[in-house]
Parts: structure tokens; sequence; C-alpha cells
């Protein structure tokens, strides 16, 4: 049987749920942009991920697939960047002040939280030629874009 194995750090898009941070905040973003009221409460903030494009990570597990032998790989972007600069770079992307609208709640955060997660994707990149192309900033402005669009849309 042929298997392998694609460990794949946070991969992200719009259609990530709204339980993930990102999603969370992108979403809070697009109805504060498009005139709703509303606040934004998160845990953590200095909690440290690697977050990669969803459809990138799709593409290297096709990658992957086409290998003669089944092999694991570690799939991510090796970035690492906190929950807080994630907020920030979305929310100055949208033309917006975090100050006025995000709040800490200490209820939030993980009792058994992971501080760093970040991925070492060198045997992909070396082994099957994959490296991500979206960058953190370009992946923000993607979630934001069509979030607000959504948003737009539906009201």
């Amino acid at each position: 049987m042929y298997a392998c194995c694609g460990i794949m750090f946070n991969h992200e898009s719009p259609r990530r749920g709204l339980d993930f941070v990102t999603r969370k905040i992108t979403n809070a973003i697009a109805h504060i942009a498009t005139g709703h009221d509303g606040k934004l409460k998160l845990g953590n903030l200095m909690a440290v991920r690697d977050w990669g494009y969803a459809p990138e990570y799709v593409e290297c597990m096709w990658k992957m697939l086409q290998q003669d032998q089944p092999k694991d790989y570690v799939i991510g972007t090796g970035e690492p960047h906190t929950v807080q600069e994630f907020l920030d770079y979305a929310f100055e992307y949208a033309g917006l002040n975090p100050k006025k609208y995000v709040e800490t709640d200490s209820t939030l955060f993980r009792p058994n939280e992971v501080n760093v997660l970040v991925a070492d994707a060198s045997k992909a990149k070396e082994e099957i030629g994959w490296t991500p192309k979206i960058k953190f900033k370009k992946l923000v402005e993607i979630m934001v874009d069509v979030d607000i669009a959504r948003v737009k849309r539906n009201n």
C-alpha cells in the first residue's frame, strides 16, 4: 500500500472555521470595516505560529503523492509570527486601529498552550521542490479581503 503522511502546520484560508484565531480576527475586521459595531476578544497574543496558505499545502500533498516511494513530509512556511503580528497587520491593512476594538480576555488563554509552533519543511523543499509562495502579509490580505467582501454581500 502506498501511504505517506503530511504533517501540516497551520494552513489558513478564508474557508477556515470561525473558531480559529485567524478567521476570528478577519471576520471581526470585516464586520467593523462594514459599519457594524464590534469588539474582538482574544487570548494569548504572544503565541507564535507558522501560518501558510491552504491551497499551497494541497499542492504539496499532490507532489508528495507523485513520488515513486512514499515518504512523510512536514509542511509549513518556517516563518514564525505571533498572533499579535497577525492582528496588527490585518487591522492595518483594513485601515483600522486595533486598540479601539480588541480586548485581551484571560479566559481565552489555553491552559496547555504550546507557545511556539514553527515547521521545518526543508525535506519537502529538497525532495519534492515545494516552497510556499504566498507570504504572511499576502495571506492576511487575502483573508481580510474575502471576509470583507462576504460581509458586504450579505448586508
